[in-house]
């Protein structure tokens, strides 16, 4: 699974309602692979307490019942929804994924009532008894449907679906937080400035949230994000961050040794975690066809990243070995001394050569993965490597070629500024400053774009070259992915 990235949301959203007034919602993290359940009776009319829930997860998808089954007494949510999410992507789904409005409007429907309650045992990674499955059903039947017809839209839409007992899952979340209303958040400034339109993006700095983001990791900031629109209000963990926040004030040794070490931490160590709970749907080979190599990329791109961090843990583990606080030490017991995580390690190195790193810069992370798994295990691997490092010229390889006739441009047009950029979607192209071309860009050069005070652009020799490195890479990720797939 893909995400923008970064602190983008990538929350889809299920939302229904009955009759009395009763809202069930369920919230899909596509980032980190957890569902999030709530239901309530909204006590006004504006529905204030829907619009808090919405306004904090900011969904990039939010799938609501079609209107011609929602009687007006059940439509006021989809009209709110309508309304004040204009913008936002809607989907609808088939009665058939919204069990309570096939008794409402008494449609024969082929799912059964527990259909929600039946996905989320199968797919919680939690036991039910944990989650309190056998009574959720009967009462909570509304978070439970909406559920269902949110996992059923990313299976249909992402086209994957849920690995069992991977997803993790939280019941009315929200009880243990205080609710601050959309209003008050945007008066209060705290995550954007109240006049941000008027003075531009640099007075972001000026809101609460960007004023306090001094976190290392991504997940840190989406946490302080949650923490700011939603406090909490439960004193037992209240207590515990707090002595953590003692202890991290009192030794220096152990607040600069975590800044270290959670830098050499992956920024999407969420993203990887959440690609394993998903799993592609069975299609046909030429489905299969279509951006596969793509997909092959990301998958050794996630084992990349997943080494990356394991091989960060002995370090966490030095540094929290001594802690005395709650936190601190419960993260060391459960994830320092977890067994688990060895195995995993010891699986991986079987198969990916223990010098293969993440890389952020796109053609040194291409490479790493087209070289990820070990040499000799399997022989066509082998052959794809050699066709991505093929004999050409001065050291024999693609890329030396490649460099070779961008030195020749700049000596054949007098463009000693001209760079040789590459982009995962691009590949290889030319960027050059716009204030060292006199007059007009030789008809050479093609795919001239102009993005700021530089020219992009490509040739037909180095488009060949480009479709080669490209072929040779894509049969490198795919068979890379059949050898990750024989060793699991």
């Amino acid at each position: 699974m893909e995400d923008d990235g970064g602190e983008s949301s990538s929350f889809v959203i299920g939302i229904i309602e009955n009759r009395a007034k009763e809202v069930g919602l369920a919230a899909f993290d596509l980032r980190s692979a957890s569902l999030h359940l709530s239901q309530y009776i909204e006590t006004s009319n504006c529905y204030q307490n829907t619009r808090t829930l919405l306004h904090f997860y900011d969904p990039i998808v939010i799938i609501i019942p079609p209107d011609k089954l929602a009687s007006n007494s059940t439509a006021a949510v989809t009209e709110l929804v309508n309304r004040i999410y204009g913008s936002v992507k809607k989907a609808t789904f088939h009665p058939y994924h919204f069990p309570w409005l096939c008794f409402q409007c008494k449609i024969k429907c082929k799912m059964p009532v527990y259909e929600g309650a039946i996905l989320i045992k199968n797919l919680a990674a939690k036991e039910p008894s944990a989650l309190g499955l056998d009574t959720y059903y009967k009462q909570y039947y509304l978070c439970l449907a909406a559920a269902a017809a949110t996992i059923k839209w990313m299976e249909a839409e992402k086209g994957v679906v849920v690995t069992n007992h991977s997803l993790s899952v939280t019941f009315n979340g929200s009880f243990d937080h205080m609710n601050i209303d959309a209003t008050s958040v945007q008066n209060l400034e705290i995550i954007e400035p109240f006049h941000s339109a008027l003075l531009g993006t640099c007075n972001k700095k000026r809101s609460l949230f960007h004023m306090l983001k001094t976190t290392k990791t991504i997940g840190g900031t989406r946490l302080l994000r949650a923490n700011l629109l939603q406090p909490l209000k439960d004193i037992e963990t209240i207590n515990a961050r707090l002595d953590c926040l003692d202890e991290l004030m009192s030794n220096e040794q152990l607040f600069f040794g975590l800044c270290q070490i959670l830098r050499k931490f992956p920024k999407e160590t969420d993203r990887v975690l959440c690609h394993f709970c998903f799993k592609p749907k069975k299609v046909t080979n030429e489905a299969l066809a279509i951006d596969h190599a793509k997909k092959s990329q990301v998958l050794v791109s996630s084992v990349i990243l997943l080494k990356t961090a394991l091989d960060a843990f002995p370090l966490l583990s030095k540094v929290l070995k001594d802690t005395k606080s709650f936190l601190l030490s419960n993260i060391y017991k459960s994830v320092c001394e977890n067994e688990k995580y060895d195995l995993i390690k010891k699986r991986i190195v079987e198969v990916i050569d223990e010098d293969v790193l993440h890389a952020r810069v796109p053609f040194v992370a291409c490479t790493q993965q087209c070289f990820a798994v070990k040499a000799g295990i399997d022989g066509l691997l082998d052959i794809s490597r050699r066709s991505f490092c093929d004999t050409s010229e001065a050291f024999g390889v693609t890329f030396s070629a490649i460099h070779n006739l961008a030195n020749k441009y700049r000596e054949d047009f007098k463009l000693p500024n001209l760079k040789l950029t590459f982009k995962n979607r691009q590949g290889f192209h030319f960027v050059i400053p716009q204030k060292n071309i006199q007059g007009k860009l030789p008809n050479k050069f093609i795919q001239v774009v102009k993005h700021g005070h530089n020219i992009h652009c490509s040739t037909l020799e180095l488009a060949s070259l480009n479709a080669r490195n490209k072929s040779a890479s894509a049969d490198c990720f795919t068979r890379t992915e059949v050898c990750l797939e024989g060793s699991s």
